[in-house]
């Protein structure tokens, strides 16, 4: 702080040489409004951006309903009828975490009763493909992917038909694969 004292003039220059000085404390900025010696109040800033959580995919089996989450706290806002995997090939609970996702998927078409056997070929992306529009694994269960996939049939959701794969709308599993990266968690729970 420049604290500035005047002396009383004896000549007219020295009051223009002591108005000079306090016109050069105004332009450096260390004189203006406000008590001398007060010092002023830090200008407020805006509070950090809070970091937001990663989505994670909450399969609740029970439900025969997928969520994504994007809060441990909020309540999902958006769930989806999925169809699950039947008594013989359940849908494994657990943790796990998305290891690939796929779109416009091809299905190699191979025997669920001897997965380790010759592929019977493919079936590229289009109406017939079983796989839908997207593929999001996640686990391995009875000697196959499982993961997440869109269906024409959805006559079928809310059932436990599946061979472990979850099955969704098409529309549904496009707006979760737009949400989602390689490595987001999966919930499955009973």
């Amino acid at each position: 702080m420049v604290v500035i004292r005047m002396l009383p003039a004896r000549r007219s220059a020295s009051l223009g040489h002591g108005l000079s000085v306090l016109a050069l404390a105004f332009a450096a900025g260390t004189l203006g409004c406000g008590l001398l010696g007060a010092r002023s109040a830090p200008v407020p800033q805006p509070p950090p951006p809070v970091a937001a959580k990663e989505p994670y995919l909450l399969l609740r089996l029970s439900e025969h309903r997928v969520y994504l989450k994007d809060d441990d706290v909020v309540p999902a806002s958006e769930g989806f009828r999925v169809a699950i995997g039947k008594l013989r090939y359940p849908t494994p609970t657990g943790r796990f975490l998305v290891n690939e996702m796929v779109k416009d998927p091809d299905f190699l078409v191979f025997d669920f009763n001897n997965p380790k056997g010759r592929d019977r070929g493919r079936i590229p992306p289009g109406p017939n493909n079983p796989l839908g529009k997207r593929w999001i694994a996640f686990a391995e269960a009875h000697g196959w992917i499982i993961g997440f996939h869109g269906t024409t049939k959805t006559h079928l959701l809310g059932q436990s038909v599946s061979h472990g794969c979850v099955r969704m709308r098409n529309e549904d599993i496009v707006k979760i694969f737009d949400r989602i990266k390689l490595g987001t968690p999966v919930v499955v729970e009973p």
